[in-house]
């Protein structure tokens, strides 16, 4: 395996970590005093079943990301999200990537039964044998990394992408501060807005408006929040007048620092029609990491 081929996968990798919190992300507690409101509440309980039956939705999402993740900078993704189950296609170019000359300027994305595969371009195609789609079992690279860390992150990462909009909803619920912000025109649309606070403690101390999800979806849900280093959630949604959400920024305190993603949400229940790419055209970083380990050091200088 060349060094460009490896390269880019450690750019992909350093993504796919961020992008486990693709449910959305942004900012530290404020601690504000305002009281949650019962009308709030039911807004965002409503807004919630609706996301949850709508299974799907076209997605535009910026996020920018600190040092510590390893993918410092922004990105901005666009296409289909599914969730129950979660499937993805989406295309992500930002500066993010700009930053490794090696990596392409627009990576093309697609989830599918718990596997990313990622299209790393024509410069990849030519090194691999004409493969330009790189497979990414989060569970099988993480156990070929022989990394300790990198195998808890990346298994954090494998839950955190199934955190749909819906459940990011359960966890506004679940704010001891929500509150309505009034009304605003989010994408042509008149919309609510609303913001709630929550830090990881609090959460796992209250858990009371998370019993909208089951309790597998709930203990899984803190499970990875844990594993990822959150210590808070800064949520704000704005809801259209048929309750589905139309943009939402969540955030995340982290050990690495504040990632911040906004998402602007569409044609909810649009058919997720995602598909991996052909097996002749992919190849698996997991078995490129093995290789590495096998080969030695030089390998991947070669």
């Amino acid at each position: 395996m060349s060094k460009p081929v490896w390269r880019r996968g450690g750019v992909s990798l350093a993504a796919v970590a961020v992008i486990a919190a693709v449910a959305g992300c942004q900012g530290q507690s404020d601690g504000g005093a305002a009281q949650s409101t019962s009308g709030a509440a039911d807004v965002i309980t409503a807004a919630f079943k609706k996301t949850s039956e709508a299974k799907s939705a076209k997605v535009r999402m910026t996020m920018s990301m600190p040092a510590g993740t390893g993918a410092a900078g922004n990105m901005e993704m666009n296409g289909v999200m599914g969730w129950d189950p979660t499937v993805m296609d989406m295309t992500m170019d930002g500066s993010a990537l700009a930053a490794d000359a090696s990596a392409p300027d627009k990576i093309r994305m697609v989830w599918v039964n718990n596997v990313m595969y990622m299209d790393m371009g024509a410069d990849a195609a030519k090194e691999m044998d004409g493969k330009r789609w790189m497979k990414l079992d989060l569970g099988a690279v993480a156990e070929a990394s022989g990394d300790e860390a990198a195998q808890k992150q990346l298994a954090g990462g494998l839950e955190n992408m199934n955190q749909d909009p819906a459940q990011q909803l359960a966890l506004l619920l679940d704010s001891p501060n929500l509150k309505h912000l009034g009304s605003e025109k989010v994408d042509g649309v008149q919309a609510e807005h609303y913001k709630g606070t929550l830090t990881l403690d609090e959460l796992v101390k209250s858990q009371g408006s998370l019993d909208v999800l089951s309790a597998k979806e709930r203990a899984d849900l803190l499970d990875s929040m844990k594993k990822s280093g959150l210590k808070g959630y800064d949520t704000e949604v704005w809801v259209n007048e048929d309750d589905y959400p139309v943009k939402m920024d969540v955030g995340m305190d982290t050990a690495q620092g504040d990632i911040n993603i906004s998402m602007h949400y569409s044609d909810y229940g649009a058919k997720a029609q995602v598909q991996a790419p052909p097996a002749g055209e992919t190849f698996d970083f997991a078995g490129l990491l093995g290789g590495l380990g096998a080969d030695g050091a030089g390998a991947a200088a070669s």
